[in-house]
This record gives C-alpha cells, structure tokens and sequence, in this order.
C-alpha cells in the first residue's frame, strides 16, 4: 500500500539518537540531532488537535518518527524535519552537488502536472517548462496561476510526468497523490523530500532534497525571514535504479 510510505522512513530510524534542538522559522522548521545531523521541512501551520508528544525535544528519533503520523501540523512538521536530519545526512550519501530537479527529463510534448507552485525554486524555471505540451499547477495556497490543490484528483492521472513538493509528507496527501500518479514519472523535490531510497518502489523515479552544510548559520537566518535555504546546503540525490 502506498501509505506504506510512512511505515518505510519509520523502519529506518535507528534507536537511541534523540533529537537535541527544534528551530521554528518564518517558513521552515528545522530539527538537530545529538549526532549533529541537521534537517528541515516547511513550516504547516495548523494545531487545531493536540500534539502526540508535549515536544518532540529529548524524544527518540523513532519516537520523532511517529509524530509523522500527527494530524497537529506543527508537530508533523517537526517530525519530518527531524526524520530528515538523519536521512538526508553525509551518513547516507547521495550528495549530488551539481543535480537539478529535472536533470535529463524531457518534457518535450509532455502533459506535466506540478504540486506546489514550485517555479522559481528547486532549479525550476518557466524556461525549462516550456516545452511542456501542458502544465497544470496546483497549490493549497492560493497562488497566481496555480489551480486549488483539490483538482489533483482530475489532473494527475492525465499527466505524464508529476513534480510533487517534499511538503505533502506533512500533511498526509502524498500517498493518494502517488495513487493518482501512478502512469506517470513521480519526482519529488524540495528541502523537504525525505531521501530514503527504500521510497523509490513507490513509483518515485526521482527524489531531489538538500544536504545542510551550514547548519549554524541557516538556523539563525530562517528565524530572521523567509527565505530559502538552498544557500546552507547542496542538493541531495536519489534515483530509481541508482541506490541499493
């Protein structure tokens, strides 16, 4: 099943490493591990149900891992961001420095569906869409030119390749949206895609998330503004039929 996505990253986390420290920014959060490890995850607003744990601070990063599954989207958010601080590490490899989000993939004639307005982040260029015989854009938020996130169900299974934000781990939608994805090329992207490659099985071809390399001075910076946080960090590279 593909909510098996979850139990996936769940299974990976090692026991006894705990999470030391929690950063909220303006439009990231982001977790330290004891080890040093360092992770984000966009910042989702929204604690209308209470959280699993009072914090997420001193807990296990197994225990971290459970809070994915919290309907407390503040708490979600910090559970992804601490999930990431040990996948998304020098630990596991896959640094990939000079990679781009759409490295090597045509879209030429290409009916490509995007969740999230992402152009202008993730090395996402209007340039590089335009071959595209037709973009559908869909974001919760409302954004000029993107249609409301609900069209996801009419729009995905017309499409050849989806470009999916790390975000929807957050907020539950990304196994229904791999669902409706699943004839197309899945690429996830962001800084807060989970790089596990045991995801991949799922009908991902491509998981594109950051490596923190400078995690002193993004956490400083993200409490300042909002902002991205490409400039703390290198892009973080996984492929179906390129990871064991």
């Amino acid at each position: 099943m593909l909510t098996d996505y979850y139990e996936i990253l769940q299974s990976g986390l090692p026991d006894g490493l705990t999470v030391r420290k929690l950063v909220h920014g303006v439009s990231w959060t982001a977790a330290v591990l004891e080890n040093g490890g360092c992770g984000v995850a966009m910042h989702t607003a929204g604690e209308t149900v209470p959280r699993m744990f009072p914090t997420l601070e001193g807990r296990t990063i197994r225990e971290a891992g459970e809070a994915l599954m919290s309907w407390n989207m503040e708490e979600a958010s910090e559970a992804l961001a601490a999930v990431n601080a040990w996948y998304n590490s020098e630990n596991c490899g896959c640094a990939a420095p000079e990679s781009k989000t759409l490295d090597g993939i045509t879209l030429d004639g290409k009916t490509v569906g995007m969740v999230g307005h992402m152009v202008g982040h993730s090395n996402i260029t209007w340039e590089l869409l335009d071959p595209a015989k037709k973009l559908y854009i869909m974001d919760r938020e409302e954004k000029q030119g993107a249609m409301p996130d609900s069209a996801c169900e009419y729009v995905l299974p017309l499409c050849d390749v989806v470009i999916i934000t790390g975000s929807a781990a957050i907020n539950k939608t990304l196994p229904r949206l791999l669902e409706l994805s699943r004839d197309a090329r899945v690429i996830m992207t962001g800084p807060s895609v989970t790089c596990c490659p045991k995801l991949l099985p799922l009908g991902i071809e491509r998981l594109h998330g950051r490596l923190i390399t400078q995690p002193e001075a993004m956490l400083k910076a993200i409490t300042e503004r909002r902002m991205s946080v490409n400039a703390f960090s290198v892009p973080f590279l996984l492929e179906a039929g390129s990871a064991e």
